[in-house]
């Protein structure tokens, strides 16, 4: 229950609204006051203010003011108001990957209120715990019904009859549930639906009949109305064996229960984000389906003889199991089925009846079918551990088909490999693709943080503006070239200039000797571009070289922009200039350059 009280100078004011109100009415409230930055917020039984910010601590009493309207909540009503509260949706992993923000889900709370009482929510915490709950009767429904129905006679026992009373009570329970709680559509909150009428349609079309056959009691509901059954005598008579027979096979019914387990298990998978690791989780639940039809499977064996009344060529009476103890009858049942399953056998020996051999065949078709699965999703999970290495793997594929399609010599052949594995390392990224769908922040961060070798290595970089940096490495391209492979050719037109990241590089003159060498941190190729003339030198890989390179279109447009760093490129030019015996004025028409060695000192 929200009440409202002003903070300002006007005088106080306290409403208290009903839990039920979904606004303040404007006779209440002063146009004076803004009730955004001035209104404290306070909820009983909510977590969340109007503004969803955690709710502030109730006023003591003395600050309370005798114009307040204050309503306390009879028992009842409190009682009320907190099992309501337990149907809203709560701040789970669940309710933030739909709604995503704190904002949204309490829209969603409003909404849910509207809606009227006694309607759960899908992201609520009671339907997180009832799924809990159920999930864990689920299973133990799978795997202990199996193992009573094949291995002991006394269906009527008193413990028996309990443990099928309160799952089939819970079963019903959930059914009723199931009509009352949200239905979502899809993975986005914008089909979630709430209506009474509409969730029953959806469930009705949907799991309602299969929940609620595997939820009838059949085999008690038949021995009620088979009201002349001495049941004192009943696994004495020969019609009473009949019966018993009957009441197996319809106790069988409640394994239909696997369907909600594996709706159950999605839900919890959404619910913990183990989708995530979604291949991994589908492998689980294949094995755990592997073995849940192996223990079905072990306990079909010795429940069909049993069903005959162990004829003498029946595997049971061959093995004279049928006064042993369960856990042996078990043991030997389910080693007879994995047996089947895995394809390593028959067991102790092959089928000696039709009954034995049919269930030999459905055990190898079950076994086969779960073996093709498990080994589709384990192939599919290892190729996708690495799927950079398989992209690569597919490109020097093609790469290696089309050198053999052109008949390119070995020595280039090899050459090409080389290049390959250095540049690649084996793996392989579409990295423009995944730049261009991030937004500006997240991709400037990312290439900062790929260039951050560089940007330290480069002494250029080190002391210039911060934006200026990030500006040039956002239009970088890597590039890797070879040990002997000239980069750039004098007297072709430059497109490009070069920042070395690692490796290192000989400038080659026009008489064919190495006037200087660069290594990392250094960079070149900025002369012609800052003169429009052609390359004045060549420049030679010494080693394998990782470098970067600025085309001609992205230097001019982000000099433009800081005139200061063309001029600290320009003196520099004409240093390597006088260097290699080239005219230092080409790059500069200032008579006095000592003004620009300064800032090439303080910069570089």
């Amino acid at each position: 229950m929200p009440c409202l009280q002003s903070g300002t100078a006007n005088p106080s004011i306290t409403i208290t609204l009903d839990s039920d109100s979904d606004s303040v009415y404007s006779d209440y409230l002063s146009p004076e006051i803004n009730y955004k930055n001035d209104v404290r917020v306070q909820f009983i039984g909510d977590d969340t203010s109007l503004y969803g910010t955690p709710k502030e601590e109730l006023l003591p009493p003395s600050q309370e003011t005798n114009n307040a309207v204050e309503i306390k909540p009879s028992p009842t009503s409190y009682l009320k108001d907190q099992i309501l509260y337990f149907f809203q949706p709560s701040d789970n992993k669940l309710a933030m990957k739909l709604f995503g923000n704190k904002n949204a889900l309490l829209k969603e709370k409003m909404r849910h209120k509207r809606v009227g009482n006694w309607v759960i929510h899908p992201c609520s915490n009671f339907r997180f715990y009832w799924d809990l709950v159920m999930l864990v009767l689920l299973i133990g429904n799978l795997i202990i019904l199996p193992v009573a129905i094949s291995f002991f006679n006394d269906d009527l026992s008193t413990h028996w009859i309990v443990f099928n009373c309160i799952s089939d009570t819970v079963f019903f329970l959930d059914i009723i549930i199931n009509f009352r709680t949200g239905v979502i559509l899809n993975d986005f909150a914008d089909e979630i639906i709430l209506d009474p009428k509409l969730i029953a349609k959806h469930y009705m079309k949907t799991w309602f009949f299969l929940d609620l056959l595997s939820s009838i009691p059949m085999d008690y509901i038949f021995l009620m109305w088979d009201a002349e059954a001495d049941f004192s005598q009943l696994f004495h008579a020969g019609r009473a064996l009949r019966m018993l027979r009957l009441v197996k096979l319809l106790s069988l019914l409640r394994l239909l229960r696997l369907s909600r387990l594996v709706r159950y298990v999605q839900q919890w998978e959404e619910v913990c984000f183990l989708a995530i690791a979604g291949k991994f989780m589908r492998i689980f639940n294949l094995i755990c389906l592997m073995f849940l039809l192996g223990h079905w499977n072990g306990c079909l064996q010795f429940l069909i003889p049993m069903l005959q009344d162990f004829p003498k060529d029946c595997w049971v009476s061959i093995e004279e199991l049928q006064d042993a103890h369960w856990a042996e009858q078990y043991t030997w049942s389910l080693f007879k089925a994995l047996s089947h399953m895995l394809c390593i056998g028959y067991g102790r020996f092959p089928p000696q009846n039709m009954s034995d051999t049919w269930l030999t065949i459905l055990s190898m078709l079950s076994g086969a079918t779960c073996y093709a699965l498990f080994l589709a999703h384990t192939t599919t999970l290892i190729q996708s551990f690495d799927t950079s290495r398989r992209l690569y793997n597919e490109k020097f594929k093609q790469v290696e088909e089309y050198m053999i399609y052109r008949k390119l010599p070995r020595s280039l052949r090899q050459r090409i490999t080389d290049y390959y594995e250095h540049r690649y390392q084996g793996k392989m990224f579409d990295e423009e693709t995944i730049h261009r769908e991030l937004n500006e922040c997240l991709r400037q961060e990312v290439i900062n943080h790929n260039c951050r070798a560089l940007v330290a290595s480069v002494p250029f970089f080190t002391n210039a503006d911060p934006e200026f940096v990030s500006e040039v490495v956002s239009k970088l391209e890597f590039e890797v070239y070879q040990n002997g492979d000239y980069i750039i050719k004098e007297g072709t037109i430059g497109t490009k200039m070069y920042f070395i990241q690692e490796g290192i590089v000989d400038i080659i003159t026009s008489d064919n000797e190495v006037a200087t060498s660069l290594s990392d941190g250094s960079y070149f190729g900025e002369i012609c571009l800052l003169t429009n003339a052609r390359r004045v030198a060549s420049v030679r890989a010494e080693t394998y070289v990782n470098l970067y390179s600025l085309s001609v279109h992205h230097f001019n447009a982000v000099l433009d922009r800081y005139p200061v760093m063309r001029r600290t490129m320009e003196s520099v030019a004409a240093e390597r200039l006088t260097k290699i015996g080239k005219n230092p004025s080409i790059v500069s028409s200032r008579a006095d350059l000592e003004e620009d060695q300064k800032l090439v000192n303080e910069i570089v």
